[in-house]
C-alpha cells in the first residue's frame, strides 16, 4: 500500500491543449478516491499521469514517499484496470489471472496460491478452465479485476472499468470492487463519468472540469455543500435546479442564484402549498415522467424567462397541464453567485 501525492502536476499537449491544469492532490494510504467529471475533463489523463503512461508537463508525482515522476510504468508497482477487459483470448481464466505474476518471475507455487485465493474472492473458482469467449461481460470484468488483484500492487488505478456493462452487471461489479477494497485496504484511484458510481464507491470524490479540480470532499459533502454551480448540477440526479433567488421569494442580493434539489421541492394544489412557513410560487405542470417508485415532474414557473424546474414526487404526481404551487424550505436552498458560479456562505 502507498499514499499518492501530486504536486503542481500539469499536462499540456503540443497543440496547446491543457488536458490537466496545475493541481495538487494528496491521496492517503488505503484511501478510495474517485475522479469524476464529464468526458474530456482530464480525469483519465490525470490517471495516466499517475500510471506513467503520460509524461507531465510540470510538477511531480510521489508514491509511498518516492518521487516516481521519471520512472517507467512497470517500475511504479501499480495495477491498472481499463474500460476494455484486455484479456488474452487464447488463455484460460487461470492463465490470464497468473500471467502478470509469471512475467515477474513469481514462483509457480505462489502463483497458484494467489490465483486460487483471488478466484474464490471474486467467485471465479468454477471458471478457471474457461476462455474469455465462454464468459459473460460481468465475468470477464471480474477476471480483469482479479488479474490486478493477484499482483498485490501498491495501488489500483481504475479507468472507467464498468462503462461497458449493462446496469445490472454494473451494480454487481461495483459491489465486487467495494468488497475488494475492504478486503485488501489498498489505495484506489477510480475514474468515472457516472456520478452514482462516484457517490457509492468513493471515500472522497474529486470533481473535475476542463483539467481543473472543482471540489474534493466526501460524497455526501459534495452533494450537500457543492462548491459551485457546476458541481451542484453535475452531482445529483435529477440535477439541481438553478433559478434567480427572487423568483422563489428568497431575500438575496441581485445576481444570486437559488439552487434547489428536485427532491426538496414540495408541491401543492394551486393556491394551497403543502409546505407551511415558506414562500410559494405558482407553476404549470408541463410533463410527468413516472419512474415506478417516484415521478419526475417538469414545471414551468409563471415568471417569464425562467427555465423549467424539476421536482420529484413520490406519490400521486399532478397531471400534465395542471396548475400547482411549489414551495422550498429555507434550509434546503443553496445560494450561488450568478457571475462566478461560486457558492455563497450559508
Amino acid at each position: 500500500m502507498a499514499s499518492i501525492r501530486l504536486e503542481g502536476i500539469a499536462k499540456v499537449y503540443p497543440n496547446g491543449h491543457a488536458a490537466v491544469r496545475p493541481l495538487d492532490l494528496e491521496i492517503a494510504d488505503g484511501e478510495f478516491l474517485v475522479l469524476v467529471g464529464p468526458s474530456g475533463c482530464g480525469k483519465s489523463t490525470l490517471l495516466r499521469l499517475v500510471a506513467g503512461l503520460e509524461t507531465p508537463t510540470a510538477g511531480r508525482i510521489v508514491i509511498g514517499g518516492e518521487d516516481v515522476t521519471d520512472l517507467a510504468p512497470q517500475a511504479r508497482d501499480l495495477a491498472m484496470v481499463f474500460q476494455s477487459y484486455a484479456l488474452y483470448p487464447h488463455m484460460t481464466v487461470r492463465d490470464n489471472l497468473a500471467y502478470g505474476l509469471k512475467v515477474r518471475g513469481t514462483p509457480p507455487a505462489d502463483r497458484a496460491e494467489r490465483v486460487a485465493a483471488v478466484a474464490v474472492a471474486l467467485d471465479l473458482h468454477q471458471l478457471l478452465d474457461r476462455r474469455p469467449a465462454e464468459l459473460s461481460g460481468g465475468q470477464r470484468q471480474r477476471v480483469a479485476l482479479g488479474r490486478a488483484m493477484v499482483r498485490q500492487p501498491r495501488a489500483f488505478l481504475f479507468d472507467e472499468p464498468l462503462s461497458n456493462l449493462d446496469p445490472a452487471l454494473r451494480a454487481q461489479a461495483r459491489a465486487e470492487i467495494a468488497r475488494m477494497h475492504r478486503t485488501l485496504a489498498t489505495t484506489v484511484v477510480y475514474v468515472t463519468h457516472d456520478q452514482e458510481e462516484a457517490m457509492t464507491l468513493g471515500w472522497r470524490v474529486a470533481v473535475m472540469r476542463q483539467g481543473a479540480l472543482e471540489q474534493i470532499a466526501p460524497p455526501l459533502d459534495v452533494y450537500a455543500q457543492p462548491a459551485n454551480t457546476f458541481v451542484a448540477r453535475f452531482i445529483g440526479a435529477p440535477p439541481m435546479n438553478l433559478v434567480p433567488a427572487q423568483i422563489l421569494g428568497i431575500d438575496a442580493p441581485d445576481g444570486t442564484l437559488a439552487g434547489v434539489r428536485p427532491h426538496d421541492i414540495s408541491l401543492g394544489t394551486d393556491g394551497r402549498p403543502t409546505l407551511s412557513g415558506s414562500a410559494s410560487v405558482p407553476a404549470v405542470v408541463e410533463l410527468v415522467e413516472p419512474r415506478g417508485h417516484d415521478a419526475v415532474v417538469h414545471l414551468r414557473l409563471d415568471a417569464s424567462g425562467t427555465p423549467t424546474v424539476l421536482a420529484v414526487v413520490e406519490r400521486e404526481p399532478p397531471a400534465a397541464g395542471s396548475r400547482v404551487q411549489i414551495a422550498v424550505a429555507d434550509d434546503r436552498v443553496h445560494l450561488f453567485d450568478e457571475t462566478s458560479g461560486r457558492r455563497l456562505s450559508q
